[in-house]
């Protein structure tokens, strides 16, 4: 009777610790999915800017070919 409780036992205490190590990794994925939401946000504006930067110096270098 002693080895089956045990084995019941050490099952629980195994999901337990399987499912404290998801909520981890649950936490983490999170985590980072918030980090790369945030530096897709960055390199959009980035592109942005990139792309106003290249209109005014096309404009600019019309205007100083005329």
């Amino acid at each position: 009777m002693l080895w089956p409780m045990l084995a019941i036992a050490l099952g629980f205490l195994g999901l337990t610790v399987l499912a404290v190590l998801a909520l981890r990794v649950f936490a983490e994925v999170r985590r980072l999915s918030g980090q790369v939401a945030l530096a897709s946000r960055r390199i959009a504006e980035a592109s942005g800017d990139l792309e106003q930067a290249a209109a005014d110096l096309a404009r600019a270098g019309r205007t100083a070919g005329r």
